[in-house]
């Protein structure tokens, strides 16, 4: 059960406070794409998120992207746009080998680093896996992965007590 707990549960990636992020001594932010920065195969981030990482980049935080994306060059190009880091193809979670890869961008080490995603059964998995600080916020959107839709959401629900859980 320690791979499924999370140190955080937010509405949004916004609302991650830079001074928690200082307090603990974060260098490094490991994040998923889809319906954590961006909605499902979405290409736009919401206008708050955007304030939110150039407030991070201007604390001398760096970021990463490590997606399970089928969607490479999608991943790519939205790295680029935003200028952060981003594990190549897809990072594989709830494996480490992603999340390796980006703490080795971002030249951290795991307990200098937050993951962040909307998944638990694979963003704060991985996360737990290397060590990392965990972050749980609710999707962006409703569509995603049918498997996701379908399975995932439900297991969670089981796990952390019903929507009340997970702040709206």
């Amino acid at each position: 059960m320690s791979l499924l707990k999370t140190d955080r549960m937010l509405r949004r990636v916004s609302d991650l406070e830079l001074a928690w992020l200082q307090e603990r001594g974060i260098r490094g932010i490991v994040s998923d794409l889809d319906n954590t920065l961006a909605a499902w195969h979405g290409d736009e981030i919401p206008s708050e998120i955007l304030a939110w990482l150039d407030a991070v980049k201007a604390a001398r935080i760096g970021v990463c992207l490590c997606s399970n994306t089928r969607r490479p060059a999608r991943l790519a190009r939205i790295a680029q746009t935003l200028g952060i880091h981003h594990v190549p193809g897809n990072a594989g979670k709830p494996g480490r080998a992603g999340v390796l890869k980006a703490l080795e961008l971002l030249a951290v080490l795991p307990n200098e680093a937050v993951m962040i995603g909307d998944q638990l059964f694979t963003d704060m998995v991985a996360g737990n896996r290397v060590g990392l600080t965990t972050v749980l916020v609710n999707p962006l959107a409703d569509k995603e992965f049918i498997g996701t839709k379908l399975i995932s959401r439900n297991a969670e629900k089981l796990i952390l007590r019903g929507e009340r859980a997970r702040p709206r």
